[in-house]
């Protein structure tokens, strides 16, 4: 069957799909690291493939930017296509001098002023976990392929632009928040409402304490560790 954004039918989608913000990282995730690669998406060119990863099975499909964007795809996904697991794999901004460029977060709980769930589903929470289980996996397989990670809160915001970005550092100070991105706490909903699983390891694209940045290239290929660790879930 297909939804109004995803033209595929179930058995073309694997039950893990790995989950890039941007369609020409999961093309070139496939591209790179998967054979025998289908592409079962391209409407609005947000392309969604599925391969084998060591002979196993894995899809990735882009998201797009923000709530909203990620709302649609991973619903669609856990509610229509049987899909199980959903795992984030994108870039943040460092509210921490602790953290460098390309590091890797694995992300505990997703903190959010977004309305996205309360809209969705009711849900009154600001702070949505991800799935224990399947972060368990993911710590194991990152300390088996001696990638080290940082675990802890990440800012799920609505906003890139901000008129003032002093407030949003206090924020980060009183919630206890690594860095921000844009997509985290829609898809931890999705999971909860749809009893579905999920997961987010981000790269450190840019510190909001050192005005470090990576370049628009560098965020579309040279994340390699967190696609290795995500990898790694393919069934």
């Amino acid at each position: 069957m297909s939804t109004p954004h995803i033209n595929a039918e179930k058995n073309q989608i694997a039950k893990v799909v790995l989950m890039p913000g941007d369609p020409l990282r999961a093309k070139y995730i496939a591209d790179t690291f998967l054979t025998d690669v289908t592409q079962f998406n391209s409407v609005r060119n947000m392309f969604g493939y599925t391969g084998f990863y060591k002979g196993r099975k894995i899809s990735v499909m882009g998201s797009g930017m923000g709530m909203p964007s990620i709302g649609i795809y991973s619903y669609e996904l856990y509610k229509f296509f049987d899909v199980e697991t959903i795992i984030r794999i994108g870039s943040c901004g460092a509210y921490t001098d602790e953290l460098n460029l390309y590091d890797t977060i694995l992300v505990t709980e997703a903190y959010s002023e977004s309305s996205f769930a309360l809209a969705q589903g009711k849900c009154v929470k600001d702070t949505l976990k991800a799935s224990d289980s399947v972060n368990a996996k993911l710590d194991k397989i990152a300390k088996s392929i001696n990638i080290p990670l940082v675990k802890g809160k990440i800012h799920s915001s609505d906003v890139f632009y901000r008129e003032f970005p002093e407030e949003v550092m206090n924020l980060a100070k009183e919630k206890h928040l690594l860095g921000v991105e844009m997509e985290s706490f829609a898809l931890f909903h999705n999971a909860n409402v749809t009893k579905k699983n999920a997961a987010c390891l981000l790269t450190v694209s840019d510190s909001l304490v050192t005005h470090e940045s990576t370049t628009a290239e560098e965020r579309q290929t040279a994340f390699t560790n967190m696609m290795k660790i995500a990898l790694e879930m393919a069934e």
